[in-house]
């Protein structure tokens, strides 16, 4: 039987509170500096065209600096931003932490959210279900391999 489907925080789905794990304008400002590798709150400004308030950007640079996505080093007046993890290791880091969230501390916990997972990959494609099914086989040799 199908679970019915409900909102949370502001009639959003589950899925839409869970995932972001920053606000749209970090995001943003993350994917800048992404692509350019450095910048000052200056240069940021200009890339977004100044359609956000400079004070605005420096205010959320400083909290990605905070969160530890971002290093700074001082030039002159100003600071200069750049990442401290590639928009790779962030999403990774991203799913992992939902994941762990997710399996609870017990393997009793973890086991209705692996049966979820299971049951959706076989209705949605067979194919990755094998690629799951051999990935839990590589793991399983792995683990007799180790002492």
């Amino acid at each position: 039987m199908p679970v019915p489907k409900f909102l949370l925080r502001g009639f959003r789905r589950p899925r839409e509170v869970v995932a972001p794990a920053l606000g749209t304008l970090e995001r943003e400002v993350l994917e800048c500096l992404w692509r350019r590798g450095e910048a000052s709150v200056r240069d940021v400004h200009a890339a977004f065209g100044e359609a956000t308030a400079y004070t605005t950007l420096m205010t959320t640079l400083d909290r990605l600096f905070r969160k530890g996505l971002l290093t700074r080093r001082k030039e002159g007046r100003a600071f200069r931003y750049a990442p401290r993890v590639t928009r790779e290791e962030f999403e990774r880091g991203v799913r992992e932490d939902l994941l762990e969230g997710l399996l609870g501390q017990d393997a009793e916990g973890a086991e209705p959210v692996l049966s979820y997972i299971v049951e959706r990959v076989g209705e949605r494609d067979r194919a990755l279900l094998d690629r799951l099914d051999e990935m839990i086989k590589t793991k399983r040799r792995e683990l007799k391999r180790k002492p």
